[in-house]
């Protein structure tokens, strides 16, 4: 049975200032309908699979239980790292708890962050995969290359085996000729990060070329936690281990590796200018998203996510517009971003952290205005949920409801509020807000004291285990 393990780790920053820290890549809606990780999972459907086992940072939980929710694959199916430790690590923690269900499954690890323009290409090749995993093999998914690019790495094929190829070499990114003398011999394919392979094979090599990570991962699966729907690994044991990845700890070591052709229009989606190539473009060769005008401009990626764009006399641009940000850069420089990005934390900014509209588990908020001594937001919470009762130090706020109905507690006093009505909450008073109706509740919250920051809330009760 392929247990698919869809590995949701990582920060994007080179996706700036979509991509943030609190709310990276995989999560986003970058090429219209769903998100990344769920066209991920989308892309399983066809393949007879057992459900998805998620690995996430803890910092990721809920909004990777909501879109797991939202496409009904929610089911205690998530694996949460304290911190990461790379490849090698997750799927380790993936294989010792799959392992355990079925002592012959075999996993599909997969990225949250890629995209795949030919679905059933890449089934058919997990398809043509399947044997070797199941005698034992290690297999990688090689992309058969379209151009000499040096922003991957490689993997240099060897002699056939099966419906693949043994690995000769893996091969770090190259030069553009060096890439280009890769293209042209037909031998080597992009390293894509993708596997096939045995649960117990893995932790058998893993063991062998690195016992220091299998112990710490076996250390830190002694000690599981359950939290609603997710699995808590024991976060000393997680400390103690090495950071490597999979081609590093295993596959550039092992005996067994073997390399199969995908050729379905892959991308790791790693740059602005990936967008672009994806992206379906006008006769000026335009990709555009939002509200967007163009006149005399060509070859160019806009993004408007909440306000009118417009371009004039420009050409291979990327320009993306945020409610907190804009980007404007030229598409051969995109893979600088991420100097801005180190900018912002260097001069302890918070919009590479977080977007000016931040997600709970119970809805959501969008900071609209601020200045000294007071903060607007606009809250939703969704029907059934509730916010923690806590209280705060150094604010007040005053509640205003836009629509739905509000459930108010005040130092143990509940009041039920509809449309345009408000209420008070004073300084140090403790107090809760809870949806108890069937549809959103909208409400606009002034915040008014000597420190407005996020960290002044205490916590007396929160039904998602925060603190």
């Amino acid at each position: 049975m392929i247990f698919p393990l869809v590995m949701a780790g990582g920060s994007g920053t080179r996706l700036w200032p979509m991509s943030r820290e609190q709310y990276p890549k995989q999560f986003l809606d970058l090429l219209g309908g769903s998100t990344l990780l769920q066209q991920t999972l989308d892309r399983l459907v066809g393949l007879e699979t057992a459900p998805p086992v998620l690995i996430c940072n803890e910092a990721h939980r809920f909004l990777a239980a909501e879109q797991l929710r939202q496409m009904g694959l929610l089911d205690h199916n998530i694996i949460l790292e304290p911190f990461g430790r790379n490849t090698a690590p997750a799927i380790a923690l993936a294989a010792l708890s799959v392992i355990r269900e079925n002592s012959e499954a075999i996993l599909l690890v997969l990225s949250a962050d890629h995209a795949i323009s030919d679905p059933a290409s890449f089934r058919q090749s997990v398809r043509s995969a399947l044997p070797l995993a199941e005698r034992g093999e290690l297999v990688t998914f090689g992309v058969v290359p379209t151009h000499a690019e040096t922003g991957y790495g490689y993997v240099r094929r060897g002699s056939a085996e099966g419906e693949g190829y043994r690995v000769a070499s893996f091969v770090e990114k190259p030069e553009q000729s060096v890439a280009e003398a890769y293209l042209s011999s037909g031998d080597y394919y992009w390293n894509s990060g993708m596997f096939l392979l045995r649960a117990d094979r893995y932790l058998e090599e893993l063991k062998k070329f690195r016992p220091d990570i299998y112990a710490a991962c076996i250390s830190s699966m002694d000690n599981l936690q359950d939290d609603l729907d997710f699995t808590r690994i024991d976060t000393e044991a997680f400390a103690a281990c090495p950071s490597e990845s999979i081609d590093y700890a295993v596959m550039e070591h092992t005996n067994n590796a073997v390399v199969v052709p995908l050729d379905a229009g892959w991308s790791d989606v790693g740059s602005w200018s990936a967008l672009w190539e994806l992206g379906e473009k006008t006769s000026e060769g335009n990709v555009c998203q939002g509200d967007v005008l163009t006149h005399h401009t060509h070859n160019t990626y806009v993004m408007a996510e909440n306000s009118l764009v417009a371009t004039l006399g420009v050409e291979n641009l990327v320009v993306v517009q945020t409610k907190d940000a804009v980007l404007v850069a030229h598409r051969d420089h995109v893979q600088d971003v991420k100097a801005i990005v180190k900018q912002l934390g260097d001069r302890g900014r918070s919009e590479h952290v977080l977007h000016r509209e931040v997600y709970r588990p119970w809805g959501k908020y969008d900071s609209i205005d601020n200045g000294q001594r007071y903060q607007v937001k606009r809250i939703t919470v969704k029907p059934n949920e509730k916010l923690s009762v806590q209280m705060h130090h150094h604010r007040a706020e005053h509640w205003v409801v836009v629509s739905g109905t509000a459930s108010v507690t005040i130092d143990g006093k509940t009041s039920l509020l509809t449309e345009n009505q408000s209420i008070y909450i004073p300084l140090g008073s403790v107090h809760a807000l809870e949806n108890p109706g069937k549809i959103p509740l909208e409400l606009i919250e002034v915040q008014s004291g000597s420190y407005l920051g996020e960290d002044d809330i205490v916590r007396f009760e929160d039904r998602y285990g925060r603190q």
